[in-house]
Formats: C-alpha cells, structure tokens, sequence
C-alpha cells in the first residue's frame, strides 16, 4: 500500500526484461480489475436505489388510494365527528396516523422478510450477514415517512369536508 501499481509494474518489467534480455514473460495488473469492479458496485448500488425509489412511491400511491377510499368509506363518520365538535386539525391528525401505522406495519413486515431473505442467501454462500440497528430504525423511519407524505392528502380531503355535506352524502 502506499505504491503506484502501475508504476511498480513497469520498473518490474523493465528489470525483467533487462535480466532476461527480452520479454518472455506477461504482468497482469489487478487495478484494472478493480476500478472495473467497483465501477460495477457503483452502478448496482445506483440501480438498487433507483428500483427502491420506484417501489417507495408506488407503494405510496397504493398507500394514498386506500386512504382515499377509507375518507370515502366513512364520510359519514367524519361528518358525524364534525357536527359533534372534532376539530379539522383532530381530524387530519386521524387519518395521517391510520397512514403512517398502515406504512410501518408494511416496514416491519418488509425488514421481517428482508432480514430472513439476507440470512437464507448468506447460508448459501456461507458468510454472516451484518445487519445494523441504525439500518432497521433508517428502514423504519422512511416507511413512516412515506405513509406521513402520501397521507397528507387524503387526511385534509377528510378534514375538510363539511359536516352537512359529509352527512348528506349516505
């Protein structure tokens, strides 16, 4: 450590080539197998974060219609919890609650089968899987987030509505 490989392997040919008098030999420098391999890593890593991307906001927007539905569904309690006195922020606060324990049961079922599928394919490969307590919470936290984000929007479509209308509507 601490040499120019690429250095080390000509000063290396050249005494070669001086000893032997011509060049009957080959030198195969690994740098090159490693700027290919962790050009790879980062291009995996890349595409991983872009397929996680992809499935956050899908599953939430999956999050964000079943709430939408749940607002529907019960448009009438809404409407009967208003015309009793709940107040819009009581309301939104519900809804972004159902939401966010809807993601985070989602998250813990994800980590639940992430960590058995980490430990099954490291049994094949023989090697122990490192899985750290700030990865679950960093897990945890962005489903959280999702259900908090995506719920945004059905939670004020219910506090708004107004408690004759939301009445009427059955």
């Amino acid at each position: 450590e601490g040499f120019d490989s690429a250095q080390a392997e000509q000063q290396l040919t050249r005494l070669l080539t001086l000893r032997h008098g011509k060049k009957d030999f080959f030198t195969w420098n690994m740098d090159g197998v490693l700027k290919t391999a962790e050009k790879t890593t980062r291009t995996l890593q890349l595409f991983l974060t872009l397929v996680a991307v992809i499935s956050l906001v899908v599953g939430g927007i999956g999050v964000m219609n079943i709430m939408l539905v749940s607002v529907t569904e019960r448009t009438r309690e809404i409407g009967i919890r208003k015309s009793l006195g709940a107040k819009t922020k009581v309301i939104t606060l519900q809804f972004l609650t159902e939401s966010v324990i809807l993601c985070l049961i989602g998250g813990i079922i994800g980590l639940v089968l992430g960590i058995a599928g980490a430990y099954a394919a490291c049994a094949v490969i023989n090697i122990t899987p490192k899985i750290t307590w700030w990865v679950i919470l960093l897990a945890l936290a962005f489903s959280s987030g999702v259900g908090l984000f995506f719920g945004i929007y059905p939670a004020r479509k219910a506090a708004k509505l107004s408690p004759i209308e939301a009445l009427r509507r059955e």
